[in-house]
């Protein structure tokens, strides 16, 4: 294997005595086209442009002599060297790092970055770096080709948000342009390229509110009779939202269930007929300091034009709505129902669409802690469906 392997970022400032030390001794360089075209690269060393990074490792693994690996930033940073130190290479690797392109990126647009999601897009992780920028005021998204501005804004139609397009960044094609998303699949975009993506409210602090199935007081007004807290806590648990899912919540009522899987770091979805609902899932998501998208209209109709979804709660629509959410094959898909015979109705849909079906009766009795007696009791038919494919 190679003598000596060094990764040395680049951000277009001059590289600093240890970089130019390793590349004056290397007699393989790897880097993308604007790397090996460096002045610094020594003339008789073996240039392998760096395209799949895993092929590039094993050539360096084959390679007898010292190896340098030019990157673009922080290549620590969503880079090479988490490729390059995969088992399988046995390569011992020397880092020297530069400014990530992300720390670049902000400080081109004058931007504090301590409160940023960072997330990486490639074609077949597109869907969720989207779902982490409907979720979160700030985003910077490392793109990919095929996953750029224009496919970013194209996926988040109909949630508004301000683009910084970094192209380039270090290079004498530098570029900085700031425009709407519904303005960004009208260009063609130079890789590499950063976006910033920001819009809505400031970034929620979920560390003020502990806990998550909060009490009914927590929402304002009175919870719906499929809402109360022992139920959304068992639905989502059986959900289990996380930063990069999108969660249909049809039927929203108070906007409860939505809030909170939100709080989890997921974009959300809130579907309701009824125009009042509707005013008090976006007033609860907005006293949380959420990002929610709220649609009013009724399913299973409205449900056609929205983006596919992780997960499902459905508050209520019977069994043509299941039967609308199975068909586009969420993981998971909860529900619940007040009586058997509705349960295995909605037990059936959902085993008709290929779910594993579970279903568990749930009784809620709260108490009066003054006097301990009975203050409110609540029976109901947990129903939930998982794609067999998603695992347990």
């Amino acid at each position: 294997m190679a003598d000596r392997v060094t990764v040395i970022g680049w951000d277009g400032s001059p590289l600093t005595p240890a970089a130019s030390s390793a590349l004056a001794a290397a007699t393989l360089v790897a880097g993308a086209g604007h790397h090996l075209a460096l002045p610094e690269v020594p003339p008789g060393a073996e240039r392998i442009r760096l395209g799949s990074v895993s092929l590039a490792a094993r050539r360096i693994a084959g390679h007898r002599g010292s190896a340098v690996v030019l990157a673009d930033g922080d290549p620590g940073f969503h880079g090479v060297v988490r490729t390059l130190r995969a088992p399988e290479y046995g390569l011992e690797v020397e880092v020297v790092p530069a400014v990530s392109s992300v720390a670049a990126a902000f400080a081109r647009a004058g931007m504090p970055w301590d409160d940023a999601e960072v997330v990486v897009a490639h074609p077949r992780t597109l869907r969720r770096a989207v779902n982490v920028c409907r979720a979160h005021p700030k985003v910077a998204v490392l793109t990919s080709p095929g996953a750029g501005p224009a496919e970013l804004a194209l996926l988040l139609e109909g949630v508004h948000r301000t683009f910084v397009i970094c192209e380039e960044l270090g290079t004498a094609r530098e570029a900085v342009t700031v425009l709407t998303s519904d303005k960004a699949a009208d260009h063609t975009w130079r890789d590499p390229n950063v976006v910033i993506v920001i819009g809505g409210s400031s970034a929620p602090d979920t560390a003020a509110v502990r806990g998550w199935a909060l009490p009914a007081a927590e929402y304002g007004e009175g919870l719906g009779e499929g809402e109360h807290a022992t139920l959304r806590a068992a639905q989502l648990g059986r959900l289990g939202p996380r930063t990069g899912d999108l969660v249909w919540d049809i039927g929203c009522g108070s906007g409860a269930l939505a809030t909170e899987a939100a709080r989890f770091g997921a974009a959300v979805i809130a579907v309701d007929a009824d125009p009042a609902a509707c005013r008090r899932t976006d007033a609860v998501a907005r006293r949380f300091g959420l990002q929610l998208q709220i649609i009013h209209g009724r399913a299973p109709h409205v449900l056609e034009r929205l983006p596919e979804p992780d997960v499902v709660r459905i508050g209520g629509g019977g069994v043509a709505v299941v039967t609308a959410c199975a068909d586009r094959r969420p993981e998971r898909i909860v529900t619940h129902a007040g009586t058997r015979d509705e349960a295995e109705a909605l037990g059936a849909a959902l085993a008709e669409g290929g779910y594993v079906v579970e279903c568990a009766l749930l009784q809620s009795v709260a108490l009066d802690t003054a006097s301990w007696a009975e203050r409110e009791r609540s029976v109901v038919f947990l129903v939930s469906g998982r794609r067999p494919e998603s695992g347990p």
